[in-house]
């Protein structure tokens, strides 16, 4: 039986709905092409708002539906167009409309931005310097705010749609847009070059395992023995940079556990798309304004275990819920997943140490190292390369401890080669020759991952 049979017998077809969170609303295209406002659009678009602010209630106009809204926006927009007599042909006069309605009812000039799909991170660096991730690779953007008073007015458009405030005494803050995507903005005084936003935009088509292979995330053997360490109830830790894919990584593993098994998912900012039917989504508070109320991952963790969960998602531990995380993978809640940010699978299970001291835990180091390595089974590292390809660079099963140490054998790697003419990292995916002591668990469990899997071998991207 050939591998492509074996994925197709063994992977359960997956459903493409979208986000189980109803309160995400999918991106709409744009009416009007963005990409070409001119200087001088933006500033004809700037003086008419000004004038447009003069002749209309907008408390009024933010209280009706949107479409209605719209379109008096619009009506009132021409009318004073028609007066200032500028010359625009038809497609200027759209594109001027358009961002009129956009500073009115919208987030201003972000809003071409998070309607380009192809765009998965927007840095505003001050009102006039802005630039955006785009295929995994910086891009200086010509999108510009009026000045600083204008990018702070939007900021704190986005905040207070969920109940914070910014400003000098509370200068930083996180929050979510409507459509699932992660802010955070941060401002003077400890911002020295004016108000600052980053925004991490949310994945409206959820990626699947085909798409990574497309796309040599890993390849086809990779996937088939991740879709088995998934079924088999191994506990999986994925490890990254920044940006390095982990969060569609856990979207795609977490896509292969039964949809009879209750899983409850725990995050800062919820940005995870399961598709089974028992998921029940949890989701951190920050402080209110007086420092009071905040529901942190730990209280969550500790909170699920009475919860009756099978798996348990960690979206990322980044302090002292790891320790009752580990608490509750070596106390029968196997197969739950979670990620973290490390460069190496070593960095990671050190990391993993120091929360231990983080959540003042003063046991010997051996004690640590003995819990992280008898609570996890497998890590797999995840790469951002400079060419914007985010690549799986290692899969490692922990085996258990050798004296001190947590002892691991590397299963499968990114063999790195070099780079080509035009900047692509050249390389291949390769086995190390290790069987994994995992495949035990994988064929009682009635994956059929054959020994020949994990010969020391080249494997196709595709």
């Amino acid at each position: 039986m050939n591998l492509k049979s074996r994925i197709s017998q063994v992977i359960p077809r997956q459903d493409s709905g979208g986000s189980p969170d109803k309160t995400i609303k999918p991106v709409q295209p744009l009416a009007a092409p963005h990409s070409v406002v001119t200087p001088q659009e933006q500033e004809w678009a700037l003086r008419l708002h000004k004038r447009l602010v003069k002749v209309m209630d907008l408390s009024l106009i933010t209280s009706m539906e949107e479409q209605q809204a719209r379109e008096q926006i619009h009506e009132v927009s021409q009318r004073l167009m028609a007066e200032e007599s500028l010359p625009l042909n038809e497609a200027s006069r759209q594109r001027v409309l358009k961002l009129i309605e956009d500073e009115v009812l919208g987030l201003g000039p972000l809003e071409p931005l998070l309607h380009d799909s192809t765009i998965s991170d927007i840095m505003v660096n001050g009102c006039d310097s802005v630039y955006v991730e785009r295929h995994g690779k910086l891009e200086h953007s010509p999108i510009r705010f009026h000045n600083d008073a204008h990018l702070m007015n939007i900021i704190d458009r986005i905040v207070t749609r969920v109940g914070r405030r910014i400003d000098e005494s509370s200068p930083m803050v996180d929050a979510r847009l409507l459509d699932g995507s992660r802010v955070n903005a941060i401002v003077p005084p400890l911002a020295l070059d004016g108000p600052s936003l980053s925004i991490r935009r949310f994945a409206v088509e959820r990626l699947k395992l085909d798409d990574l292979i497309r796309l040599e995330t890993l390849n086809e053997t990779m996937g088939l023995v991740i879709q088995g360490i998934v079924g088999a109830r191994l506990n999986i830790l994925i490890s990254g940079g920044t940006g390095s894919g982990k969060t569609t990584m856990l979207n795609v593993a977490s896509g292969f556990i039964p949809e009879n098994e209750r899983i409850v998912t725990i995050e800062d900012s919820a940005e995870l798309q399961l598709q089974q039917p028992h998921t029940v989504r949890l989701e951190t508070r920050p402080p209110n304004i007086e420092g009071k109320g905040e529901i942190t991952q730990r209280n969550l963790v500790r909170n699920s275990l009475r919860m009756r969960p099978d798996r348990i998602v960690v979206g990322e531990v980044r302090g002292e819920e790891a320790v009752d995380m580990l608490q509750a993978m070596n106390t029968g809640h196997d197969g739950s997943l979670t990620t973290i940010h490390a460069n190496t699978p070593r960095d990671a299970l050190f990391r993993l140490e120091n929360m231990f001291a983080m959540a003042g835990y003063n046991m010997p180091v051996k004690a640590v190292r003995s819990q992280i390595a008898s609570a996890i089974d497998v890590v797999i590292q995840l790469e951002r390369m400079e060419d914007g390809r985010r690549r799986m660079v290692s899969l490692q099963e922990i085996n258990g401890m050798e004296g001190d140490i947590i002892t691991m054998s590397e299963i499968f790697r990114f063999e790195r080669t070099g780079i080509d003419a035009e900047g692509a990292v050249q390389g291949h995916f390769t086995t190390t020759g290790i069987v994994p002591k995992f495949l035990d668990k994988l064929h009682k469990r009635g994956f059929d991952i054959g020994f020949d899997l994990f010969g020391n071998s080249v494997l196709q991207a595709n």
